[in-house]
């Protein structure tokens, strides 16, 4: 199962809020792909939440979209920023990136972000979204929302 960006910011807005902060602290994140082997690639990659959707957007035939374009099930980190604070805790985005090549769809894309062209753009489709981060110098908290369950929270000493 899995939804969009605005469904999951529906289900949990306080969670949504705190991923979109983290990833808009910085402008360059980490996006694991799939090699045509199967083995992991990762990339530096900027992303954009934009009109309920979390978006993906890279130069032409770069490696990872042609991985997308192969197996389109993606992993995505928010950059952690320097040293071992991690405001807002670390956070992670598991799903499928979807090809968008409705030029209506791109050009709106366009609009708001000018990217360099030509470029691929990917709609994103959220499978799991990760927060984890220290709560009163003592405990480890995971949090951990998939499509149709209620957010399970973790807390480990």
């Amino acid at each position: 199962m899995t939804e969009n960006w605005a469904a999951f910011a529906t289900a949990e807005p306080d969670l949504a809020g705190t991923v979109e902060k983290r990833f808009g602290a910085y402008t360059h994140h980490i996006l694991a792909t799939l090699r045509k082997d199967g083995s992991p690639r990762t990339s530096g990659l900027e992303v954009r939440f934009l009109n309920g959707e979390l978006w993906l957007g890279m130069m032409p035939n770069s490696l990872k979209a042609l991985d997308l374009r192969r197996d389109p099930r993606f992993a995505l980190q928010a950059n952690p920023g320097e040293g071992t604070g991690m405001g807002g805790g670390d956070v992670r985005i598991s799903g499928r990136a979807i090809e968008v090549d409705d030029v209506g769809t791109k050009a709106g894309y366009v609009e708001e972000v000018e990217p360099p062209e030509p470029f691929h753009l990917f709609r994103t489709e959220i499978t799991e979204v990760v927060r984890t981060y220290v709560e009163d110098d003592k405990y480890l908290v995971v949090q951990i929302w998939t499509p149709g369950e209620p957010l399970r929270t973790i807390k480990r000493t």
